[in-house]
């Protein structure tokens, strides 16, 4: 175990040249940025075989610290994700920079011309856990964004995160960019953790991406800015006029192709007047496909459901499980995802317009869908090339994470010589 102080010293030594860094960036052409960008996608490319490798490493540990399926999940890398994660890079190489943006301007009756542009935040410090693909995402949307970033992986990540780095560091190098704008944590002891949380003269906001524990662990022990979300109890809500080959595909998708994303299905509720119908045809889609169907008593009596009990509302499962419960109308519906949702994602399958108006004003998540997976519920699919998180908190930016999100703003006043009565 390094010494305490050794890990301080070493913290603030990344904060430092974090903040000198970050003051580059704010001055630095978005030419520039996206050179580094798609010279990093080339690196990460060209170095496939050794990321994989590093990988490797890391899901043997990973097995032999037991870590569920959904955790192994999350920490595999192959081919087809090494290109996802190339693709992204390229993309949010592609996207406007938003330093510079006018996102609005007018003028007084004084003589004074006002806009309020983006400016970057400053100094981004990123914790995550087993998820590697984390390391580019983070790293480019940052960098897009005109942000230094100190980015600190989980133990289970380790190796790949450390590969994944060389790469982003070989595209800043070749664009002339500094460096230690993006900064890999190089200890795995978890007095950084603690030491990034408490850097407010260098960190200007922390964001975690991770489970419960890391989450909740950040938001009361960090003195720095949070943007965070707790989990992702994501609901779907099967209304009378639900369409049953939409409601088939939708919840199917939602729950079944990546179960360890916080955009998975967690919750399913279904209108009493299609319990028998669309409802119990649903259920059993679900179980033929491995999913263990926590039930209440009304959907109970279909054959290879379990009995819900109260821990299953709630409950983020990021496995092959889903609840599932019987709603007497809409109203009810809403009910239960307000006592029980994370205010991340929930989705409503009807044909019904009044229904779905009613389902988006009178939820509050982050996200709302209508007749879409909820798998959808990313940055990228939402056309942000990637994100760096979902928040689903209120205060400055909520739902997908991405460069836009990663600015301030200030204002520039022009005038002529302008004095005030």
């Amino acid at each position: 175990m390094t010494d305490t102080s050794d890990i301080a010293v070493m913290m603030a030594d990344l904060g430092k040249q974090a903040k000198a860094a970050a003051a580059e960036l704010a001055c630095a052409s978005a030419e520039m940025k996206e050179a580094a960008l798609n010279a990093a996608a080339d690196s990460v490319w060209a170095r496939r075989a050794e990321i994989i490798a590093a990988n490797a490493e890391d899901v043997d540990h990973g097995r032999e610290k037991g870590l569920t399926a959904a955790m192994m999940d999350r920490l595999m890398l192959d081919e087809t994700r090494i290109k996802a994660m190339v693709e992204g890079l390229r993309a949010v190489a592609a996207q406007p920079d938003p330093v510079g943006e006018v996102m609005a301007e007018w003028d007084r009756p004084t003589g004074l011309h006002i806009r309020r542009v983006r400016t970057p935040l400053g100094v981004v410090g990123v914790i995550y856990e087993s998820r590697p693909n984390v390391t580019a995402d983070a790293g480019a949307l940052c960098l897009k964004s005109g942000n230094a970033v100190i980015l600190r992986g989980g133990s289970e990540s380790f190796h790949s995160a450390r590969a994944i780095h060389r790469c982003l560091i070989e595209g800043l190098a070749q664009a002339g960019l500094p460096e230690t704008a993006i900064q890999l944590v190089p200890t795995q002891d978890r007095a950084a953790v603690s030491e990034l949380l408490r850097m407010t003269e260098y960190v200007d906001v922390i964001v975690p991406r991770g489970g419960k524990g890391l989450v909740g662990l950040v938001q009361r022990e960090a003195r720095v800015p949070v943007f965070a979300h707790l989990e992702g109890i994501v609901h779907i809500y099967l209304d009378a006029a639900a369409d049953p080959v939409k409601a088939l595909d939708v919840v199917i998708n939602a729950k079944t192709r990546r179960t360890g994303i916080c955009g998975a299905a967690e919750c399913l509720l279904i209108h009493e007047g299609i319990r028998d119908t669309i409802g119990q045809g649903v259920i059993k889609a679900l179980i033929d496909k491995g999913v263990r169907v926590h039930a209440d008593e009304a959907l109970s009596v279909i054959k290879g459901t379990t009995p819900a009990t109260e821990e299953d509302w709630g409950r983020e499962y990021l496995d092959m499980d889903i609840a599932a419960r019987v709603v007497p109308d809409i109203d009810a519906a809403i009910a239960h995802i307000r006592c029980y949702g994370s205010n991340h994602t929930d989705c409503i399958l009807t044909e019904d317009d009044d229904a779905a108006a009613r389902f988006f004003e009178r939820l509050d998540s982050a996200i709302l869908m209508r007749n879409a997976s909820t798998q959808f519920a990313d940055g990228g699919e939402f056309g942000m090339g990637a994100e760096i998180g979902i928040a689903t908190g209120k205060m400055h930016a909520r739902g997908p994470v991405g460069a836009a999100q990663l600015t301030s703003f200030k204002y520039l006043v022009d005038g002529d010589g302008t004095v005030r009565a």
